[in-house]
């Protein structure tokens, strides 16, 4: 139960560090946003964006890195079951070996020596 929200709490945190990352402006926007291309205009203020999502990142960036130790620890003490198709050193056969039959001699057609030597049809 605790591995399936780990993993939930994982793709969450996830996809909320891909956005706050392509929602950070690049370090060469702050020229463009003083000279009045709308910086001052943001929700969080015109310095206050910056440090939020920075802090935010970092943060949500740390969270992904412990989780995924601890998912990495998890899976590897897990033992994997051992599927019949895996194990190459036994054969896997849906039946025991003492029912399969060899065809009878019957079952073999017989060939004739007046049949053509070749193997196109002949109409």
């Amino acid at each position: 139960m605790f591995y399936e929200v780990l993993i939930v709490v994982y793709l969450i945190v996830a996809i909320m560090l891909i956005g706050f990352v392509l929602v950070q402006q690049g370090k060469g926007a702050d020229m463009g946003a003083s000279f009045g291309s709308g910086g001052s205009n943001t929700v969080f203020g015109s310095s206050g964006s910056g440090n939020f999502l920075t802090r935010t990142t970092a943060i949500l960036a740390t969270l992904f890195f412990v989780i995924s130790l601890i998912l990495g620890n998890q899976t590897a003490d897990k033992e994997k079951a051992v599927d019949d198709w895996q194990n190459i050193e036994v054969p896997v056969l849906d039946e025991p070996v003492e029912s399969m039959t060899t065809p009878a001699e019957s079952d073999v057609p017989v060939t004739t020596s007046d049949a053509p030597a070749s193997d196109i049809p002949q109409s």
